[in-house]
């Protein structure tokens, strides 16, 4: 497993990123404090704290370099 910090600060960038990481196989987790949800689900990523980074964890190393590149635009 390998973690990354993203920013998704608007309903756009939340709604785009849903919809790229949904392209991958495997589980993708955003963390934000003590609040763990699944980040391929657009209502879990809403229950969490935006204006903050999230920690997404990559739990699929076989993807690691593709997804992390897809996500260039959401990493801080």
């Amino acid at each position: 497993m390998s973690s990354v910090n993203v920013l998704l600060n608007s309903i756009e960038k939340v709604k785009s990123f849903v919809n790229l990481v949904t392209t991958y196989e495997g589980d993708y987790d955003l963390a934000s404090d003590r609040h763990i949800v699944d980040a391929k689900s657009i209502m879990g990523i809403f229950s969490l704290d935006l204006t903050k980074t999230l920690r997404l964890d990559i739990h699929d190393d076989n993807e690691l370099e593709k997804i992390k590149a897809a996500l260039k635009d959401y990493i801080v």
